[in-house]
């Protein structure tokens, strides 16, 4: 799908979430601008919701759309929008923000070969979607944060798609 197509389509799907999370923003390829996009990346922090019989909040949108993966409440569902475009959808915490929402902005090369190499060479490690250091939970509220750790320069998601 062409990239203003599916930004139309995130930005309508992260309207319709966002009134149920603390943070919600687009990531992935629709962040970088790629032209082509194949998926729509989002990355919430979402207010307390239910599931099930009593479903409320964020549960109440995300459920009306069919489920590929990913039962709620979980860190990661998969669902298929009606314009046929999956949704993969990414939940984080508010002291895990930055460093999910840069590992989902992405591209996957880049975040493993300059972020996460820059972050383990500095004696840091990631445990269940957290940043650690010397097995202590470390926040990180902002990408530029993950990218400090890491001693990499601060880049910009459109740059990102050339440095591989």
């Amino acid at each position: 799908m062409k990239l203003d197509a599916a930004l139309a389509i995130a930005e309508r799907v992260r309207a319709e979430l966002a009134p149920h999370c603390v943070r919600i923003e687009i990531a992935g390829s629709i962040r970088r601008r790629k032209q082509d996009v194949g998926d729509v990346e989002i990355v919430a922090v979402p207010k307390p919701y239910e599931t099930g019989l009593f479903e409320s909040g964020i549960a109440t949108v995300v459920n009306k759309w069919r489920k590929v993966r990913g039962e709620l409440p979980c860190k990661y569902t998969q669902r298929m929008l009606p314009e046929g475009i999956a949704l993969d959808l990414f939940f984080a915490t508010l002291d895990n923000w930055g460093l999910i929402y840069a590992i989902r902005t992405g591209p996957a090369d880049y975040s493993h070969r300059v972020l996460a190499h820059g972050w383990v060479r500095n004696g840091y490690e990631s445990i269940g979607g957290m940043m650690h250091y010397n097995g202590v939970p470390l926040p990180l509220r902002e990408e530029e944060d993950l990218f400090a750790i890491a001693g990499v320069p601060w880049c910009e998601p459109e740059a990102r798609n050339e440095q591989r």
